[in-house]
């Protein structure tokens, strides 16, 4: 933090222009703020839990990403691309070709609109410019983990300096790094369409509600399923097809799979022991079938209720308790 605060002072002697040079610097109220606190805490942990299994542990979002080594490994985790570089780079010039390389592959990636301007750049990367890391990595979280908690309305006041023959012009602007809450936007219009239409007479509900029964078993006929009752058969879940890949095809998407899928099961309370979808991914038998037994118990207790002292069996044979 006494960094950040050093290179955001108008007055720093460090902060040297070039002619020509254009230089963003957050303002140091905009550093104390608790909501860039919070960002930058939640965006540290995300990066921490994603390469935790490649034993990678970042502590300065500033110090630690401008040489290209933690985007190598978050590109090759979260999108599946792994690309041919060197693991560490030493010399700037290794650095910045790195950078380059990760960068040309990540943003396509990133889904960002035609319209919307690139925040960040190799050069401002590699020079450790903490508002270009952090409009990278919210890019990165909304692409790549959108139910990431990221705090909502977050946003700094940026000194903007420009050296030209006639002086130093500076302006303060605010950018916006994360955008308002669901919450927000909903209580600002009134509440959104669900919400508008659970306050109409129930027989309009019951119409709405059949006709997306029969939106779901045209969408699933394909697949052989069908649903009769939205609000029991779906458990209280939707699970949007962005949310996950169907067809899994490398560690980063099988991996993203499994932890959502125990995370609904620790939702619904049946998971009552820890497992760690990595262990899943590496075929652990004793993971995976911990996860086979939870959901045999969920699903033949429901259908066949047991009286007093009955156990459950799978073809005869007794079903261990876990």
């Amino acid at each position: 933090m006494e960094g950040d605060l050093a290179v955001g002072r108008k007055e720093d002697p460090d902060v040297h222009l070039f002619p020509g040079e254009r230089r963003k610097i957050i303002q140091p109220t905009s550093l104390r703020d608790p909501k860039l606190e919070k960002l930058k805490e939640v965006l540290l942990d995300w990066i921490n839990s994603s390469l935790k299994v490649e034993h990678i542990v970042v502590q300065s979002l500033e110090e630690d990403l401008y040489d290209g080594l933690v985007l190598h490994h978050l590109l090759a985790r979260l999108a599946g691309v792994r690309l041919p570089l060197e693991e560490i780079a030493l010399s700037r010039s290794a650095q910045i070709h790195k950078l380059e390389q990760i960068l040309r592959e990540l943003e396509p990636t990133l889904g960002l609109r035609e319209d919307e301007p690139v925040r960040w750049s190799v050069e401002l990367i590699h020079q450790k410019d903490l508002l270009a890391t952090l409009h990278l990595l919210v890019a990165m979280a909304t692409r790549f983990q959108p139910e990431l908690p990221l705090p909502a309305d977050v946003q700094v006041e940026v000194l903007e300096l420009q050296v030209s023959k006639n002086g130093i012009r500076s302006e303060v602007t605010t950018q916006v790094l994360t955008g308002p809450s669901s919450d927000s936007l909903s209580k600002s219009h009134g509440g959104d369409a669900v919400d508008r239409l659970l306050k109409q007479e129930a027989h309009k509900v019951d119409l709405v509600k059949k006709a997306l029964i029969n939106f779901v078993n045209q969408a699933m006929s394909p697949l052989g399923l069908q649903v009769a009752d939205l609000d029991k058969q779906l458990e209280g879940f939707f699970l949007p097809l962005c949310h996950y890949s169907l067809t899994p095809v490398n560690h980063a998407e099988m991996l993203h799979n499994v932890t959502l899928a125990l995370d609904l099961l620790s939702d619904l309370g049946l998971l009552t022991t820890p497992i760690d979808p990595q262990d899943v991914v590496s075929q652990d038998a004793s993971a995976t079938l911990r996860i086979l037994l939870t959901l045999f118990r969920k699903h033949r207790g429901s259908q066949e209720p047991r009286g007093e002292g009955a156990q459950a069996t799978t073809g005869g044979f007794p079903v261990p308790e876990l």
